[in-house]
């Protein structure tokens, strides 16, 4: 069968997983303000005699609907680990696809609030697979210069979801009856039909190979992917090289497990992936995507007013994503996320002080009949909370979005990627599901104070990536063991994060030799070739810090 062998190619293909996140998020974002939703999901008395409108689900029920895809989710990247294990990282989102169409089918049917929660807990199972396992196969096959932007375009994949989503969302509210939340979430089953197939043409992991033993397929795939069909290429014998010497020193292992992760020599990578994610949700950046209508509703738009303005932090999103899929790897991990908590968090706080100092109390049971707009703000202080919203998402786009799907399988050994990126990944999921049910509530009962919390967790979360969180950019994934494992850092942490840095550049080689011997940890690998398009690729010495 035809395989592709460009990288960015395959890796547009996978991110397809990403996007399935993204076409859940705004469709229950523009869902949730549909007179048709609200009332066919109506609880008793809830009902506003004034307007005439539906109420729907009260706001613990909404959130457990909202939470039951993150839950799913959950227990999704759980599976994952095994899945992936056993089959393969592109089988693995392969069944993750065909789930997202059951999924999609029972939502699209869905009759009650049960069957809705069960069709999103289903869809959120393919979310949480894809989440964990589309960054580790990217990884694994790409080369280190390009990582960054390939692995992170799974971020900007999640954003254009999100993107199209919301418009299909938007357009189908014109129509009557139920049709107008049943089509969006019957059209979701397209980008999963289409990412199915496309997976049938692109290679599976090296990495995954070369551990279950099939070494010819290893040299077929990286021949495809790095040597473009050379397998004379000297990139080619680099990576070789590079999974070999990794598997030789993982073969006295066993198979790895969970528990694995939280041995001495392993638990402060584990640390740091699982509150990579964790962090991630606690930014407040879903909460925005997921409620933004409740935001907007307080800040006095209304009606159709609402979605429109939603909609532009979606555009937003997407065109903020594009720098760091450039520049990432030429910023850093640890810059990026520093800069980004900062500026998330002069934003949340912001947000809370305008609010406090300029708002009120909603009337009772809300604006607009939505009893999580329990606070309401008027004119230019309006216009500044709206704002702070678009730079809030402006800030997140380029930093904690791209990095937090890029850097977690960049901190494990092959043994342990996937079970660690899946570790990870569960932590994700675990806030996200906490959130998207605590949120509505807490709007209700805490009001403007919840920018506050999201403020107090934005400083926490930069304190801690610059005390604890290494730099991985420009280093191979085998690399990057040496941080961890430094003989002169600390003990069971390795070099000080503050003090690491990026690795040496590492670019093509697309012409001439150059010699491999080092390998795995070992000396600069260098091009014999004086030629402008001649390049370097090279490890860190342990103990040293470039």
């Amino acid at each position: 069968m035809y395989q592709i062998g460009n990288v960015y190619v395959i890796s547009a293909l996978a991110v397809i997983g990403g996007g399935l996140f993204g076409f859940d998020i705004s469709s229950m974002s523009a869902i949730l303000s549909e007179q048709s939703y609200l009332c066919y999901f109506n609880q008793a008395p809830y009902f506003d005699p004034d307007t005439g409108k539906c109420k729907g689900p009260t706001s613990s029920v909404q959130g457990g609907i909202t939470a039951a895809m993150p839950g799913g989710s959950f227990l999704g990247a759980f599976i994952s680990g095994f899945l992936t294990d056993r089959i393969g990282r592109k089988k693995a989102i392969m069944v993750a696809c065909v789930v997202w169409l059951v999924g999609s089918i029972l939502a699209c049917a869905a009759q009650n609030i049960g069957m809705l929660v069960v069709a999103r807990v289903i869809c959120g199972i393919c979310v949480g697979i894809a989440s964990a396992q589309v960054p580790t196969y990217i990884s694994e096959l790409a080369q280190p210069n390009r990582r960054g932007r390939l692995v992170g375009a799974q971020q900007w994949a999640i954003t254009w979801g999100i993107l199209i989503m919301f418009y299909v969302s938007y357009g189908t509210s014109f129509l009557d009856g139920t049709a107008s939340w049943r089509l969006p979430w019957g059209l979701q089953m397209i980008p999963g039909i289409i990412l199915l197939i496309g997976l049938f043409f692109t290679p599976e992991s090296p990495r995954w190979l070369a551990r279950k033993g099939r070494w010819d397929e290893v040299q077929q795939v990286v021949t495809l992917v790095h040597g473009k069909g050379d397998p004379n290429a000297p990139l080619v014998a680099f990576e070789m090289k590079e999974i070999r010497d990794m598997v030789d020193f993982e073969k006295a292992n066993s198979d790895v497990t969970y528990f694995d992760l939280f041995k001495p020599h392993m638990i402060n990578r584990t640390h740091i992936a699982f509150f990579m994610q964790v962090w991630s949700q606690l930014t407040g950046m879903n909460v925005m995507m997921y409620y933004i209508t409740y935001v907007f509703t307080m800040a006095g738009k209304t009606s159709n007013n609402v979605l429109l303005s939603s909609s532009i932090q979606y555009i937003i999103n997407v065109v903020m994503t594009v720098p760091a899929l450039l520049y990432m790897d030429r910023w850093g991990r640890r810059p990026t996320l520093l800069v980004g908590g900062i500026f998330m968090m002069i934003w949340m706080f912001a947000n809370a002080g305008i609010l406090k100092t300029y708002g009120s109390p909603a009337p009772p049971g809300g604006l607009e009949g939505k009893s999580e707009a329990s606070w309401q703000v008027s004119g230019s202080a309006a216009t500044g909370v709206i704002a702070c919203t678009y730079l809030f998402v402006a800030s997140y786009a380029p930093t904690w979005g791209p990095v937090s799907w890029t850097y977690p399988p960049e901190l494990f050994p092959m043994r342990e990627r996937g079970k660690g990126t899946a570790l990870a990944t569960m932590g994700n999921w675990m806030f996200n599901f906490a959130l998207a049910y605590f949120v509505p509530p807490a709007f209700v009962n805490i009001k403007w104070e919840v920018y506050i919390l999201f403020g107090v967790f934005l400083f926490a979360m930069t304190t801690h990536v610059y005390f604890m969180f290494p730099e991985t950019s420009l280093k191979t994934l085998e690399d990057t063991r040496d941080v961890f494992e430094d003989p002169n850092g600390i003990k069971y942490i390795g070099t000080p994060a503050w003090k690491t840095k990026k690795g040496h550049a590492v670019r093509d080689v697309e012409n001439g030799s150059f010699s491999a011997q080092g390998g795995f940890g070992g000396p600069t690998v260098d091009s014999g070739s004086s030629s402008g398009d001649e390049k370097v690729i090279t490890h860190e010495t342990p103990g040293k810090v470039a």
